[in-house]
């Protein structure tokens, strides 16, 4: 719809520079400079707004490339056992949320979770240690801190319930909000 927009309007004006050649009166060298002068402003402003039209749908495009690549990894990031490091995976899925919030001014909560193992103060302690540990790698990323919330819930929200490892590892986790 905007391409269409900036043709209509080059085309506007370059009609609107034809009529004022077609129509001079006098026909001196100097309205004939003058008309080409404005001619060739409509043609360069023309120009310049089809160019910003597609540098704008190519933002757009790159926009809507890391939208999808962020929903593609999720917004999960997964620790070991008693660990506050950084997976490579969750590395890799936190870069894919970096770049997005390099085009953009949101801010973002990171909720630190634990599985039911340990103390209640100790979990909260560990939750609070993966989101902070979360919210370096994107300060260090180029994303400013003062745009990142971290809060710690230990074993308080559980995704999934019992005993065993296969729930105890959905548990352990930091949650881009």
């Amino acid at each position: 719809m905007k391409q269409l927009t900036v043709a209509g309007k080059m085309l506007t004006l370059l009609f609107a520079a034809a009529f004022l050649v077609a129509c001079s009166s006098k026909g001196t060298r100097d309205d004939d400079a003058a008309a080409e002068a404005a001619a060739r402003a409509a043609a360069e402003r023309a120009a310049a707004e089809r160019a910003a039209a597609e540098r704008a749908g190519s933002e757009r495009a790159e926009q809507q490339r890391l939208e999808e690549e962020v929903a593609r990894v999720g917004n999960v990031f997964y620790f070991e056992f008693d660990s506050s490091t950084l997976t490579s995976q969750a590395q890799e899925s936190l870069d894919a949320h970096i770049a997005l919030l390099r085009t953009n001014d949101r801010t973002v909560r990171l909720e630190g979770h634990t599985d039911e193992r340990g103390t209640r103060e100790y979990n909260m302690a560990l939750g609070e240690r993966r989101a902070n540990t979360v919210r370096d790698y994107m300060v260090v990323n180029g994303i400013p801190s003062y745009r990142i919330e971290t809060v710690s819930y230990g074993e308080e929200q559980p995704v999934a319930y019992g005993s065993g490892e296969a729930n105890w590892s959905q548990n352990r986790r930091v949650e881009l909000k």
